[in-house]
């Protein structure tokens, strides 16, 4: 197992900090009925008077069961953004710190680096949407702390493969987050089974996507008990509100998840076979997520084509990598059948009906 110095990484501040205890924090919940006297909340019970658990320990419990990982190796976010936003706050010291990010990715840890004052230090994937590993490495210097990996990678949809990922957690001193929100879609198995084995390793996952979640906004952390530690002192008291809390035990609880994804994959393979035979689809990305990327003849032309017919798709050409490519999530049974019906009309339709 490798080993890494924690204590080279986190902010001085972050190291000095004492973090805020809240009423909840400090009262040992008993079995009894008590009288709450300790938080200054309204006494009259509406299901929504008390503060939340701020340590969300059902729900950690529940996903600590299925993913087999031990609680204390988690934190939850209001959503995923949050749990990244952590992470920046407490290992980037501002103006002086960098991060890599390999574009096209998910465009938040540029955004939360510049919020965050960090430096946003691009490299590109290469031409299948790799790491270029060798590149990645060369841009590290001693003030690089984080690595970002989006494996399943947004908007490509493919996953990196395992040898260029073992590559950056091996060679680089720094934290590795790879953010696998995507990961319940993909053929691959989570990071999760070796993050015993990495001490820099950070994964993030979220209940978005395939636990259908997104109302809730609850993201993920997995990490060592010492980074949970370290983003426990920062993370705010009562981040995740109660009814999200009882809203996610119950849904996951109901186990319908596998049987969605299961769904979700079938119309995956039904859209790429029916985009295989349109004629302005000149490439179609591998996927291993709930989207497939394409690359056609004209984004913005076959983007408002999809408006048109009331359909809503995302053109990403404004990414690195990804000129002419459009994103389109996968639907129910009915709604991908409307789109089959619908591509076959796109080849027909003359761009001055759109253009007007």
């Amino acid at each position: 197992m490798r080993v890494m110095n924690l204590e080279n990484i986190i902010r001085e501040n972050v190291k000095k900090l004492s973090p805020y205890s809240s009423a909840r924090d400090e009262f040992e919940q008993f079995t009894k009925p008590m009288i709450y006297l300790d938080a200054n909340e309204n006494p009259f019970s509406n299901g929504m008077n008390r503060y939340p658990d701020p340590q969300q320990k059902e729900l950690k419990a529940i996903i600590a069961d299925r993913n087999n990982v031990p609680k204390d190796n988690i934190i939850l976010g209001n959503g995923s953004d949050e749990v990244l936003d952590l992470i920046f706050r407490a290992f980037c010291e501002p103006n002086r710190d960098n991060i890599i990010t390999l574009p096209p990715t998910y465009g938040m840890y540029g955004v939360l680096a510049n919020i965050n004052a960090i430096e946003n230090r691009e490299v590109l994937l290469n031409e299948e949407f790799q790491p270029n590993v060798e590149a990645i490495l060369n841009a590290v210097d001693n003030n690089t702390k984080i690595i970002f990996l989006c494996s399943p990678n947004n908007p490509t949809g493919n996953s990196f493969t395992d040898s260029s990922v073992i590559k950056i957690l091996n060679q680089f001193k720094g934290l590795v987050v790879i953010d696998e929100a995507y990961i319940d879609f993909s053929k691959d198995e989570s990071w999760l089974s070796v993050l015993k084995d990495f001490p820099n390793l950070i994964i993030t996952q979220t209940l978005s996507k395939a636990y259908a979640m997104a109302g809730l906004r609850i993201g993920i952390l997995y990490a060592s008990r010492e980074i949970i530690a370290v983003l426990n002192k920062i993370k705010p008291p009562y981040n995740i509100n109660g009814l999200s809390q009882e809203t996610a035990v119950k849904k996951l609880l109901q186990s319908t998840m596998p049987t969605q994804v299961r769904k979700i994959l079938i119309e995956r393979n039904k859209l790429i076979e029916a985009l295989s035979k349109c004629e302005f689809v000149e490439k179609i990305y591998p996927s291993d997520a709930n989207f497939i990327l394409i690359k056609v003849d004209d984004a913005n032309f076959r983007y408002q084509q999809f408006i048109e017919n009331g359909v809503v798709v995302r053109n990403r050409s404004n990414q690195p990598l990804c000129e002419n490519c459009l994103r389109i999530s996968i639907g129910t049974k009915e709604e991908t059948e409307q789109i089959m019906e619908l591509l076959k009309t796109f080849n027909n339709v003359e761009k001055s009906i759109i253009y007007r």
